[in-house]
């Protein structure tokens, strides 16, 4: 069991703060430009560096409850990224495959925060796993990462790839 799983039994709930980033454009090292969230909002980066572990699987986040369907904000193919502007406060995200895993966020104005995804080893089927990053680890991934497709950006506020400036590849 995850400690932050333990926690929030423990707890009741569990806020987690992932690595925020005021008015950043190009984590150091970057591949790619992160524009500033617009002001008064905040933004974060969902990403998944390309892996053998899971690679035909997806990871699609979810926010908040109701049906995968309902809730989805986009899907991380393998070596994947996308960028979700937001308002302030605090935002449940989750996914699910063989298990499920959520994080809750506390998205600040004016700052970029950073969520990873992998797909680690599970019984019948890999176990998605959202854990906070930083600018530093998208970095490092960020030479084989593409943005994810427009047609596979459900939620208002998912950049577009016209609105970063990138052709999409897959």
């Amino acid at each position: 069991m995850k400690i932050a799983t333990i926690m929030a039994a423990l707890s009741g709930s569990l806020l987690l703060v992932a690595a925020p980033v005021h008015a950043q454009h190009t984590p150091e090292g970057s591949e790619i430009t992160i524009p500033a969230p617009p002001e008064g909002m905040g933004q974060i980066v969902f990403f998944r560096s390309g892996s053998m572990m899971g690679m035909a699987m997806g990871c699609q986040v979810n926010e908040g409850e109701g049906e995968p369907d309902e809730a989805k904000v986009s899907s991380l193919g393998n070596g994947k990224y996308f960028i979700l502007q937001t308002t302030p406060g605090a935002h449940e995200f989750w996914v699910r495959n063989e298990n499920t895993d959520g994080i809750t966020l506390l998205v600040e104005p004016d700052e970029t925060q950073f969520v990873r995804c992998r797909i680690k080893m599970g019984i019948m089927s890999g176990r998605p796993d959202m854990a906070p990053s930083d600018g530093a680890t998208f970095a490092e991934a960020s030479d084989g990462l593409n943005l994810v497709d427009d047609d596979d950006m459900h939620a208002p506020g998912v950049m577009r790839a016209a609105a970063l400036g990138v052709t999409p590849e897959d």
